[in-house]
């Protein structure tokens, strides 16, 4: 007897819970170190640049405390007003450089900080495919988790990651730079300032680690919300049949309160920190200022000496401490936990990894940011005839008490097959597409690719053997050569301009300035454009299984009849789910979706066998642009 979703909850409550409990110690904030190390090495060239212009940043901070100390003692107070404006007129200097120091700095800033962005969207998507096609383990994230990492934590960390490169740098070289100077200034005076800024420094690192768990209970809160959400919303009309909404409601008031809890001892955590403003921010200013009077009477500082160390107190010390603490201490903590989860996320669930193997370096499998667009690797021996593409029996519904969206399938593509999928809207024709590329496992029955069904395939054979180019076409920043030979990294310019020429993209590459025109913004690219560099990139690959979802309904009827044709004219297997009545009748073969009861044939066949079917060519026929 399968057990009911109100006998299930219970269960899913523990797996949640000792997921948290694990996922709330310091392992995965570790992780997330590592995972920005890792990210950030190929970058070290631009890092050293940005380190280098920081260096020239802290010049004032350096100079500033000797140059008014000599514009005191050597200058003004000694009548010497011409040198202490002198003085003062290389401070102003020093300013100007930092401001050039600052502006030449930026670009190499973005050059470390937007590859960081794509390379974390890659492992989030992977991560999210690889749980998905893992079959969702025992507490693995709920696909809206997933999405909340993608769409929040990637751009978070990204933001944060530029924030503190910004900032962060700027304080630390300005507290070096403000005690090399008080150093040269006046040595004696040095140990007085270490000797509470040191205390403070020991009391800010011991709160870190209380404040990232605190900070870490609170992202997993909020990713328990959206989770559990997700749930309720997906098996909303199962919930209602059953009359657990009390129990739902209370269940995810329980996870509302956890957050509520969650936020305040974060609070509690934080209100700590005001020591180390206290300690390290203005006892060395009380301690130098009632020391000042003993120091000048027995002539071991000059009062310039003495204006000068409080200038590096109260100008750079006690502000940069008070930012570190108040503002770059949270920043340090949430990309600590922020990166965590999502090394977690990318990390490759246990049954998907033995089934996968390892990563093929530049395969576009889940591990990718076009993970939806699957292929690139050489194919199998052409057989001409033999059946590559065969579905047994197939069955899927998305609950189970939904009522099935695919049942009882049974399909054969042979190669050179060109096969298309026509069917009322919202009827299961992107779920078929899914199920067929293997990125969504069958409730029943099995699809095969030359005659071995996909889930007994390691899954990088899946990814290098099936493509699946969808509706909305994903276009990277990045080069038009990266985005067209992104699955096929070594093609020639001439596998570039056949497939370009072919699929009718040809004048909107010479539009774009060529392969190494830069595509700053995709955005202003319009669907149509971007479906075509994506038809582009998948035709250079050699996967055996195309399968375009809808992937040409933003062009024009005539450029979609190119594309098509030169896809049916490649080696391999075409699958077609058409908007179009014309890009249905170019098919060898038509699969009508009509619920429990698909039918295929010729469209002379269906015409005469499918009511569904001649009645969707009607329609076409009057509103041929209209969707399926």
């Amino acid at each position: 007897m399968t057990p009911s979703r109100r006998d299930r909850a219970p269960s899913h409550g523990r797996h949640a819970a000792r997921r948290d409990r694990t996922a709330s110690g310091p392992g995965g904030i570790r992780a997330g170190r590592r995972l920005l190390v890792d990210e950030l090495r190929p970058r070290k060239k631009a890092l050293v640049r940005v380190l280098a212009w920081s260096a020239l940043e802290g010049l004032p901070a350096l100079l500033t405390g000797v140059l008014v100390a000599a514009a005191l003692d050597r200058g003004f107070l000694a009548g010497q007003t011409g040198f202490g404006l002198a003085m003062l007129g290389v401070l102003a200097a020093a300013m100007l450089v930092r401001a050039a120091a600052t502006y030449a700095m930026f670009p190499q800033l973005a050059a470390v900080v937007e590859p960081l962005r794509d390379a974390l969207v890659r492992r989030v998507v992977g991560g999210a495919l690889d749980t998905a096609l893992a079959g969702r383990a025992a507490g693995a994230a709920a696909p809206s988790a997933a999405v909340a990492r993608l769409t929040e934590q990637v751009e978070g960390c990204r933001n944060l990651t530029a924030s503190l490169l910004r900032t962060l740098r700027q304080l630390v070289v300005t507290v070096v730079a403000a005690l090399i100077g008080l150093a040269l200034l006046a040595p004696v005076l040095l140990p007085l300032v270490l000797l509470t800024l040191v205390p403070a420094a020991w009391l800010f690192v011991r709160l870190l680690g209380p404040l990232a768990r605190r900070r870490r209970a609170l992202v997993l809160a909020d990713e328990r919300i959206a989770d559990e959400t997700g749930r309720i919303v997906a098996g909303l009309r199962d919930v209602v049949a059953s009359g657990a909404q009390d129990r739902v409601c209370a269940e995810l008031g329980a996870s509302i309160d956890a957050q509520a809890a969650a936020v305040r001892a974060l609070a509690k955590a934080s209100a700590l920190r005001l020591l180390v403003v206290g300690v390290g921010g203005q006892l060395p200013l009380i301690v130098l200022v009632s020391a000042s009077p003993a120091l000048v009477r027995h002539g071991m500082v000059s009062p310039g000496e003495l204006a000068g160390a409080v200038l590096y107190l109260v100008k750079d010390l006690v502000p940069a401490l008070r930012a570190l603490t108040a503002t770059v201490g949270d920043w340090i903590l949430e990309l600590g936990v922020v990166a965590g989860r999502l090394a977690e996320a990318g990390a490759v669930p246990g049954p998907a990894r033995a089934a996968a193997g390892p990563r093929v370096p530049g395969a576009a499998g889940p591990g990718s940011v076009r993970a939806a667009e699957v292929a690139a690797a050489p194919k199998s021996a052409v057989r001409s005839g033999s059946v590559v593409l065969s579905v047994r029996d197939l069955a899927f519904a998305y609950g189970p008490f939904a009522a099935p969206v695919v049942d009882g399938l049974t399909v054969a593509v042979p190669e050179g097959g060109h096969l298309a999928v026509v069917g009322p809207s919202g009827i299961g024709k992107s779920t078929l597409a899914a199920l067929l590329a293997g990125l969504v496992e069958p409730s029943r029955g099995a699809v095969a690719l030359r005659g071995v069904p996909l889930t007994d395939l390691p899954e990088e054979r899946v990814r290098r053997e099936i493509a699946v180019v969808p509706q909305e076409a994903y276009v990277f920043a990045g080069t038009v050569r990266e985005n067209l030979a992104y699955l096929l990294p070594e093609a020639t310019d001439g596998e570039l301009d056949r497939a370009v020429r072919l699929v009718g993209c040809r004048d909107l590459v010479t539009r774009l300035g060529g392969y190494d025109a830069a595509l700053a913004d995709p955005s202003e690219l319009s669907a149509g454009e971007r479906q075509l560099i994506a038809l582009a990139r998948v035709f250079v690959s050699p996967a055996e299984v195309v399968i375009l979802d809808e992937a040409t309904c933003h062009l024009d009827p005539a450029t979609e009849a190119l594309a098509e044709a030169a896809f049916s004219a490649r080696a391999g297997v075409l699958i077609v789910i058409a908007h179009r009545m014309d890009s249905a009748r170019r098919a060898d073969r038509i699969l009508v979706m009509d619920g429990n009861l698909p039918t295929v044939g010729t469209h002379d066949e269906l015409l005469a066998g499918s009511p569904l079917y001649a009645d969707l060519t009607g329609r076409w026929s009057l509103a041929p642009d209209a969707p399926a």
